[in-house]
């Protein structure tokens, strides 16, 4: 029997399914920005001479790169909401999914974006620090104003082709029932037995956002690549 496709049902499921891109926005602004900051500190740290710092930057990035995203998910969606419930008194039956999700894709993103940065700040000639000690210039004085700089401005391509990795992992916000924009789609469909048509509905909007945001990684690339 031929499957009948009928996409009827798309038009009146969109105010929902924005709903549930927002949600996967946010997201993924949150993680982007938390986890450079983050990131950044501990690509400092991981360089740092000081040896407690460097051995628990990279314990924290190979235990978060050795264990699977949605099982980080899991493990926060599990813990963080009774922890913020604790901590500020809330009502047992207070929603905290969607925050239990920033501060997981947050610390898990950090991971990644902290390997970025390293390499990023390594790629600057070892002159350059070398110059701002002479100058009379702290580590901290250095890398904020010199350093840093440069390596962001050598990072950016690949700064944002993980955002769009993190963009695309926020289906997996679905293990705590979170209503993203996969999340919506599936409820949507299931809900029309039009299942088929929301999924691909689905994958084309993510196609579509992603494969524009690739093009512009790759004009970056050109635009700061070498002469």
């Amino acid at each position: 029997m031929v499957y009948e496709f009928d996409w009827s049902s798309i038009p009146g499921a969109l105010p929902i399914l924005w709903d549930g891109m927002a949600v996967s926005l946010e997201i993924t602004l949150i993680a982007i920005v938390v986890g450079i900051v983050w990131g950044t500190l501990l690509a400092m740290m991981r360089l740092s001479s000081i040896k407690p710092l460097s051995l628990f930057a990279a314990g924290y990035v190979n235990l978060f790169r050795a264990v699977p995203l949605v099982m980080v998910l899991l493990w926060f969606f599990l813990i963080v909401p009774r922890f913020i419930a604790d901590l500020f008194g809330l009502p047992p039956n207070t929603d905290l999914r969607l925050a239990s999700a920033m501060i997981g894709f947050a610390l898990f993103e950090s991971a990644y974006y902290s390997e970025i940065i390293r390499a990023g700040i390594q790629s600057v000639p070892k002159g350059q620090m070398a110059a701002c000690q002479a100058l009379g210039m702290t580590y901290g004085q250095a890398m904020r104003l010199v350093i840093l700089p440069q390596a962001f401005r050598n990072m950016v391509p690949l700064l944002l082709t993980q955002a769009i990795i993190l963009f695309q992992d926020t289906s997996l916000v679905y293990v705590s029932a979170l209503a993203d924009f996969f999340g919506s789609a599936y409820k949507v469909g299931d809900r029309d037995g039009r299942l088929v048509e929301l999924l691909l509905f689905a994958g084309l909007v993510y196609f579509v956002l992603c494969f524009a945001a690739s093009m512009l990684v790759k004009h970056l690339q050109k635009k700061y690549q070498p002469a």
